[in-house]
């Protein structure tokens, strides 16, 4: 499959400043749900707070096996490799792909109907590229499962991030 990377300005436009967030901690993590769907996520932009830990809620409210692949855009391309490589799987359990090199996102794969929760802490040095949640499922990225990560300060406001290509599939 190629993907073609597009400018992430070619996405929608990034929302204002979201309310003030008190950063989560490793005693007290900050909730923040993600649900997927097909073939798209909820929200449209994830905000985090880099450093922060979060209590991630992954719900899925589509009819198919979905992920939230958390990670930058050089991750979200590993992830679609190393999936695409166990594509045409037998019937079942989605199996098992390893983390690529590297990876310092979060992967949660949750079944239809279901919740699945991870407590991840977000590197304190990710705002300084871009961001995605990604879902690798075969043929999901391609039909436009990803959204941005939205990196902002305890004001609610973006901090400003290093332009990075969007790993959207072309035609997206």
């Amino acid at each position: 499959m190629t993907l073609g990377l597009v400018a992430l300005a070619a996405c929608d436009a990034a929302p204002g400043a979201t309310p003030p967030i008190t950063p989560g901690t490793g005693g007290t993590p900050r909730e923040v749900n993600v649900i997927a769907h097909e073939y798209a996520f909820v929200p449209e932009t994830v905000d985090l707070v880099p450093g922060e830990t979060v209590l991630l809620h992954v719900i899925n409210g589509g009819l198919e096996i979905h992920e939230a692949v958390v990670g930058d855009g050089q991750s979200q391309v590993a992830w679609e490799a190393a999936e695409a490589a166990v594509a045409d799987h037998p019937p079942g359990p989605t199996p098992f792909v390893p983390s690529p090199a590297a990876f310092d996102g979060v992967r949660v794969v949750v079944g239809s109907g279901q919740r699945v929760d991870t407590v991840w802490t977000v590197p304190a040095d990710a705002a300084s590229g871009a961001w995605f949640v990604g879902c690798h499922i075969p043929g999901h990225f391609a039909k436009g499962m990803v959204v941005p990560v939205r990196f902002v300060g305890t004001d609610g406001r973006p901090l400003a991030t290093a332009p990075g290509p969007s790993p959207r599939p072309s035609g997206t």
